[in-house]
Formats: C-alpha cells, structure tokens, sequence
C-alpha cells in the first residue's frame, strides 16, 4: 500500500496552555479519504493531521500503540449522514430507508420519562446543526421534534426541511480503544450515535486526550474504559445525550482543566442515574481544576468501589443534581472545591431532603475527608448518607472515618439542611462521621437546618449531639 504524503502544517491546540498553536507535522488524512487506509499504511508511533473540514466517520477509527490523531480549528469528524429525499405526507415531511435496523435496548438505561423511554435511541437529527427532541409516536411530532419509526425505517420532521441542512447522526463510534499510548489532540468530535454508557471517544490506558471539542453525541462523550494512567486536559466536553465524561474500571486517570457542560440534552435520568457532568466506577485518579456547569445530572460522581480518589479545586455549578456525590466507595479527598446552586432538578426523583443531596454528597462510604470547599446556595449544602448496600472489593460498604473540616457552608433560604441521614437497619456508628472547623452562614429561617439520626435540629442542638463543636455559625 502506498505511503501517505507528509501533512501541510496545520495549527492544532498544543500541549502548553489553552489556546496555544503547534504546528502539526505528520501525515495527511484528507477529507473525503477512509482514515484507517491512511493509518495502517504507515508504522504505530506515526503522527496523523487531519485536513480542515468535516470529515464523515462511518465506522470507529483504530488507532494503534503510540499514534497521535491531530487537527486543528475546523477539524471535525461527525458520525453523521446527510437526510435527503423529504416528501410531504399532510402536515409532514418524511425520509425513508435513514435509519439503522432495530436493535435491542437495556432496560438498566434509565430515562427521565420512565414510560415512554425516549432517551434509548442513538440516532438523532439536527436541523441546520440545532438538536431535535426525540417524540415516540406521531401524534406527538411538533415543531422542534423528530419521530424515529425503526420497523418502517423512516424518520419524520414537522418543520420543512426544504432548503435546510437536515443530518442524522448514524455511526456510534469517532475513534476506538484499539491500543494504548494514543494521542488525541485538536478535534472537534460531534454527532455520533454513542449508545448509553458508550463514547464517542472510547479512551485505552495511558491515552493523553487534549485540547479537543467533544459535543452533540448521544451517549457519553468520553469514555475512559480499563484506560489505566490516560490523561483528559483542557477538553470542551458539551452539550452530550448522556454524560460528559465516564470512567470504568480505569486506575490513576487525571482528568484536567476541562470543560464539562450542558451535558444530558437526551432526557437520561436526572436524580440517580448515569447522567449529567462525569461519572466514575471502580476507579481511581485525580479530577482537578475542572469546570463541571449546568448539566442535567450529578456534577461529578464517584461510584462503586472507587478508592485513592482525589477531587481538588473545580468549580462545580448549577447542576440539576448533587454538585460531588462519592456513593460506596473508599478512601477519598474532596477538597478546594467551590460547589454552588447544585441539586435543584425538578424531574423523577428528585426532591429537598438529604437523601436527595445537594451540594456535596457522601454515601456509605469510607474515609473520605471533605474539607476546605465553600459550598453555597446548594439545595442541600453537605448530606452525609448511611444505607445498607453490601459488600465491596475492599470491604463493607459502610458509613466510617468520614471528616469534614473547614469549609465554608452557606444555606439560603431554598436550601433545606446540612447533615446525616440513615436508612433502617444502618445505623451510623459512633464517631464515624467527624464534623470540624467549619464555618456556616444561614440565610433566612435560621431554626431545624441541621438533622441526625432521623431529627431536624437547632445549631444548638447538632452541637449537643457531638458535631461541630469547633465551628461557628452566623
């Protein structure tokens, strides 16, 4: 097979700070050729660069060991297909012979509308590159919406797409975890079909994922699967069906300086599934300096079997859900987060007590310390929660050695408390949730904002019940 000729240079987001130009040098994917063709005429450890424009991925791309995938601004792989051949049918417009055939779906893929369960679906439409809403029948197709009907393979619009870019996004993979040590850097990756739980970018161990635009996929738009030491720095991740970032059975993973934001546009579960900002699972690493904004979920959780869990320094905001929800899982640090106006999603399950959370959540976990966040105006500020939920790879799962110290804990008038809450049959052992050294200040009815062992309590009346002691209120 011939060898590609090396690449124009071609400005891609470097490894020095955002916004800086490195000259990409390598080898040329143009658009319109088949990337793995260029790929695998040339040795692993090759440097590609993408051609400015849209380039159309039909099938996952395969790195392999030591590769480097650049581009640069107007670099854009799209998992989408191009919708042409509308007619009219009444006050309609319908494309035949778009979709994929009807595949199965998992019952454990949660959406908010529980009934109708529009969010399971990958396929999606955009009109002029503006997202529509997925209906389930016909009779509920209106302005702004798309019907998928995958037994008669066809896809209806109720706005007409005469003279109008219509596309529908069709492959559900951008670049595959084929092997390890890979670089991606400079691409806008968007469109793609991702299933739930699946990424559009599907991230191996000791992969290095920078400066990329990660935006518009179903599913999840990063996902780092037994990805042992891969780095995620200084990503726009946004505006994703599902999830921003996900992390399965991956150790030592830094997850940097990103942007995580708007992400659960498809209608996942907003109170307790996996949707929203960045999910974590059996895992380990840092999530750090990271802006974790308005996402329709958790802002960053950690769940099952985490342990050595770092989650320093991000500014967690605005998220429907909790701001930091760490759920059975091991040895934790929470620390120098700001975490303000989480928890106020209005969807299924969602709600003000503490077992709904809020600012920052412990669940059934152990030594996890909290301390030194400023966590203000959340629904909740810091919910402390004791279930029965069995036995992990490192023992019980059970409520001990968690300490929160010296934060900043502001309560408004919407939030409804700070404190420790225990299902039947979990009883909190004595001295094993710590609260030191923190500073409360409470806006508006100042009486019951505290609770333990099912009671709402007075600041006097938390103090008398051995917590903190040391701390002040105003």
């Amino acid at each position: 097979m011939p060898t590609a000729p090396p690449a124009a240079a071609a400005a891609v987001l470097g490894p020095t700070g955002p916004g800086t130009a490195k000259t990409c040098k390598g080898i040329a994917i143009p658009v319109g050729a088949d990337p793995q063709d260029v790929i695998d005429a040339q040795p692993a450890g090759t440097t590609f660069c993408f051609a400015k424009g849209v380039h159309r991925i039909s099938v996952p791309i395969r790195p392999r060991a030591g590769d480097t995938l650049g581009g640069g601004p107007g670099v854009v792989l799209t998992g989408s297909v191009r919708l042409s051949g509308w007619k009219r049918d009444g006050d309609r417009w319908v494309v035949r012979g778009v979709l994929p055939a009807p595949y199965a779906v998992k019952p454990q893929w949660k959406c908010e509308d529980d009934k109708d369960k529009p969010c399971q679906r990958g396929e999606q439409v955009f009109v002029d590159g503006k997202h529509l809403t997925r209906v389930m029948s016909l009779g509920r197709l209106k302005p702004g919406t798309f019907y998928g009907d995958y037994e008669a393979n066809a896809v209806y619009v109720a706005d007409d797409p005469d003279g109008r870019s219509v596309e529908m996004s069709k492959a559900p993979t951008a670049i595959d975890k084929s092997a390890a040590d890979v670089t991606v850097t400079g691409l806008t990756i968007e469109h793609f079909a991702s299933r739930p739980q699946d990424g559009a970018l599907q991230v191996g161990p000791g992969w290095k994922v920078i400066a990329n635009e990660v935006r518009w996929n179903h599913g999840v738009g990063i996902m780092v699967i037994q990805g042992d030491r891969a780095e995620l720095s200084r990503n726009t991740i946004a505006d994703n069906g599902q999830l921003g970032i996900g992390q399965y059975k991956s150790a030592d993973v830094r997850i940097t300086a990103n942007l995580v934001a708007r992400n659960n546009t498809d209608g996942f579960w907003i109170a307790d599934w996996e949707s929203g900002g960045i999910k974590s699972t059996r895992s380990s690493g840092e999530v750090s300096g990271n802006d974790i904004v308005a996402n329709r979920g958790v802002g960053m959780w950690s769940d099952i079997a985490e342990h050595d869990r770092r989650i320093v320094d991000n500014r967690i905001r605005d998220n429907a859900a909790d701001g930091i929800r760490y759920e059975i899982s091991y040895q934790a640090v929470i620390e120098q987060n700001v975490v303000e106006r989480n928890g106020f999603g209005t969807g299924r399950g969602s709600g003000g007590s503490l077992w709904d959370g809020g600012g920052i959540n412990v669940n059934t976990s152990s030594a996890v310390q909290v301390r030194g966040n400023l966590v203000k105006d959340n629904r909740n500020g810091i919910s402390i929660q004791s279930r029965t939920r069995g036995q992990g790879p490192r023992g019980l799962y059970v409520l001990t050695d968690v300490v929160v110290e010296g934060n900043l804990i502001v309560m408004d008038d919407a939030t409804a408390s700070t404190g420790v809450v225990e299902n039947k049959g979990s009883p909190t052992r004595a001295g094993a949730i710590t609260f030191r050294r923190n500073s409360y200040q409470i806006n508006g009815k100042p009486a019951d904002r505290f609770a333990y062992r099912g009671k709402t309590m007075t600041w006097d009346e938390w103090q008398q019940a051995g917590f903190d002691q040391d701390s002040i209120t105003s």
